[in-house]
């Protein structure tokens, strides 16, 4: 027999998380002790999942890489909350308006992820989303969905600007970064 806590530690997820397995009956065996200890039989062994969960998470620039990974960490911890074992995890850095980033296609053409889970449908696309749901061989599941098409309206005109702006912006530091080059050689 051993306890939550090592059950926790063997399958890399806190202990409330692996508390939250037991109250949903994901672990085959496992009872309470009168005095509420925890624990799960030695035969125990994690059921084998043909379900392959891939979690991706985005943001528009290199600057906003701390974000990047407490967001994929948040994907994460909701994934193993659910009780879903995370096969892989993709960062990527990119405009939500760039349909060119070979990190997502490559999640989209894999025929084998069964599930594709994002914290925000702006984190998979700002635009396009239902294609990318209906053409996705899986279940697109998104953390935290705005339901109410006001709001949603606001969100998708807050996005494009945003977008424009960035990509504007971008320009300006790109041309300025090559004046200053131009400059430099101008000067050797």
């Amino acid at each position: 027999m051993k306890k939550l806590s090592q059950y926790a530690k063997d399958n890399n997820v806190t202990y409330k998380t692996a508390h939250n397995h037991f109250k949903a009956g994901l672990i085959t065996g496992a009872y309470q002790l009168a005095t509420g200890t925890i624990v799960i039989p030695d035969d125990y062994e994690q059921p084998q999942s043909t379900e392959r969960v891939v979690v991706y998470a985005r943001v528009s620039s290199s600057e906003n890489k701390k974000n990047l990974d407490t967001q994929a960490e948040r994907v994460s911890q909701f994934c193993n909350a659910k009780g879903w074992v995370v096969n892989e995890v993709v960062k990527e850095c990119a405009s939500g308006l760039n349909d060119k980033r070979p990190k997502l296609q490559k999640i989209l053409q894999d025929n084998n992820a069964t599930k594709l889970v994002v914290e925000h449908k702006d984190r998979l696309t700002r635009f396009g989303f239902e294609y990318i749901k209906t053409l996705f061989r899986g279940e697109v599941v998104v953390i935290n969905e705005v339901f109410e098409e006001e709001q949603d309206l606001m969100q998708d005109f807050v996005a494009l600007v945003t977008s424009f702006c960035a990509r504007l912006y971008g320009r300006r530091r790109s041309r300025r970064k090559t004046e200053t080059l131009i400059e430099g050689l101008k000067n050797d």
